[in-house]
């Protein structure tokens, strides 16, 4: 596995092909309070890549908000609502089109509660994966080698959760609704920015 840590944006020559899992790392779960640190990626290829962002830098990364909202490029997420949400208050990015490992879960695997990263990647692909850097300071100017690894397991591992996960969908008939939630998503994070993270608006 290769992690490589980038500052500030990708480099206009790397192709991370069709399908890419993207996670973020925050100073926290404020989305407005909270600043963008680490944006994390990998094509599924075992390694991975890492866009650091440091204090005051600012966000311009025009080479990682173009990858986002590539139309022709899928973005794999764990908990997308959550991440979208970050990269569209920092980045401006509006990434799409978006497909989340932890929303399929919840649509299939109805017989347990269990949907974080850490669950889906011991129960459907057998690995084990540490969460124990999750709460660390992602805001700090260099990160630790410990930092790394974890950002990267975050993303390593998506892209064979999805065919799990896809296989599990179809068998269930529930492929259709799957992708009207993906759709959905951006919005979702949209309204969570604008004021209505926890409200129902389609509720009487």
């Amino acid at each position: 596995m290769a992690i490589t840590v980038h500052q500030g944006d990708l480099p206009d020559s790397l192709d991370l092909g069709p399908m890419v899992a993207v996670d973020t790392e925050t100073m926290g779960l404020r989305t407005l309070r909270d600043r963008l640190c680490v944006v994390q990626l990998s094509a599924g290829d075992g390694n991975a890549h890492l866009v650091q962002f440091q204090a005051g830098a600012g966000y311009n990364a025009p080479n990682l908000k173009r990858l986002l909202e590539n139309p022709n490029v899928l973005k794999l997420f764990h908990f997308a609502r959550f991440d979208l949400a970050a990269l569209r208050h920092y980045l401006g990015a509006r990434t799409a089109p978006v497909y989340c490992t932890r929303t399929a879960s919840r649509l299939v695997r109805t017989f347990t509660d269990r949907h974080g990263l850490k669950d889906l990647c011991r129960e459907l692909i057998g690995v084990e994966i540490s969460k124990q850097e999750q709460s660390s300071d992602w805001g700090a100017p260099v990160l630790t080698e410990a930092q790394q690894r974890y950002a990267a397991s975050d993303v390593l591992y998506l892209h064979q959760l999805k065919v799990v996960l896809d296989g599990m969908l179809a068998r269930e008939g529930r492929t259709a609704l799957a992708e009207a939630c993906f759709s959905f998503l951006p919005a979702r994070a949209e309204l969570d920015l604008a004021g209505w993270p926890e409200e129902d608006i389609f509720a009487h």
